[in-house]
């Protein structure tokens, strides 16, 4: 696991802080993190919750038909923690996200009869400071309207480019919800293609809330991704056709994989591969996963985003 160093800090900084994480600590925070065959990195993610200046309440790890050892872990830890609670579905062949939904809902029905102020979807391989948990839950008492918080993740030197991704996307890494916040936008859609994240998100600003990634911290994916060359095409080629199935704007598309082209490697593959995809879903007619609704509020942020990126690039400010 790596470990993430505290930077030095005078008396006056350790007093803010503290008075921060005081407050921080009124806050009731719950946690759900499904977890299929994880062992080899949710010690680490164990590790990095135990070790929070301020905990959850209650933190329900969903097993989600484990079989390489990952129960004896969260058994071990929920043995010396009364506030971490074991949930076991059985065995599933296929592996995609709307499995990962319904083991997310395993473990909030436990979470249903305590009082919580937040609701955070973690997953079983990331690790982060001992402040974080403190560091978000102060973004919440200091901003009301505030409904969704995270913060961006790294793996290696894969990081948010935050000069194209919006601060307002959360990543799914670690998920904040306000409690409320999470109850209006129904909570997480089972979507197998992926983006459920990505879908709570913008639901979540459509009803009103605000959502924000605080670039103060961050968490360490460890899970590492194919680096093969065909993994990264077909990724990239599948992630177009996500795109399309989760209603994303044609013109932002467009301009999304020219800059993938010239920035990506490998460079002019990978982007025209991606908008392929996308093309693709949409000859086809490919069912959207997104609401309707939904996808034509995410399609007006994206136009105005995009006149936003071209007027900062026009006047070098990019």
């Amino acid at each position: 696991m790596e470990v993430l160093k505290q930077k030095e800090m005078s008396s006056g900084d350790r007093s803010l802080v503290e008075k921060q994480t005081e407050r921080a600590a009124e806050v009731r925070l719950g946690l759900v993190t499904p977890a299929r065959n994880e062992a080899a990195f949710l010690r680490g993610t164990i590790e990095s919750v135990v070790a929070q200046t301020v905990k959850p309440v209650r933190w329900v790890i969903v097993s989600d038909g484990s079989t390489d050892g990952t129960d004896e872990i969260i058994k071990e830890y929920a043995a010396k923690y009364d506030w971490i609670e074991l949930v076991q579905l059985p065995e599933r062949k296929q592996r995609h996200f709307g499995g990962k939904v319904k083991a997310f809902y395993a473990g909030y029905e436990k979470l249903k009869s305590v009082q919580l102020d937040i609701i955070g979807n973690l997953d079983a391989d990331i690790t982060f400071e001992p402040d974080y948990f403190a560091f978000l839950l102060q973004k919440f008492t200091e901003n009301p309207q505030l409904g969704v918080a995270g913060t961006p993740f790294r793996e290696g030197t894969r990081h948010y480019n935050f000069r194209i991704t919006s601060l307002e996307h959360v990543s799914g890494a670690c998920q904040l919800f306000r409690l409320k916040c999470f109850e209006d936008i129904g909570g997480y859609r089972p979507i197998k293609t992926g983006g459920v994240d990505l879908t709570a998100v913008i639901t979540a600003r459509m009803k009103g809330w605000q959502t924000r990634s605080f670039l103060d911290k961050f968490s360490v994916h460890h899970r590492t991704m194919s680096s093969a060359n065909h993994g990264v095409l077909k990724r990239a080629f599948e992630g177009g056709r996500v795109d399309y199935l989760l209603g994303c704007d044609p013109i932002w598309q467009l301009f999304r994989s020219i800059y993938r082209t010239a920035t990506e490697k490998p460079l002019f593959v990978n982007g025209a591969l991606c908008l392929g995809g996308y093309v693709w879903a949409a000859i086809s007619r490919a069912e959207r996963s997104m609401p309707e609704e939904v996808v034509r509020f995410r399609r007006r942020e994206e136009r105005l985003r995009l006149r936003q990126l071209l007027v900062k690039t026009l006047s070098g400010k990019l």
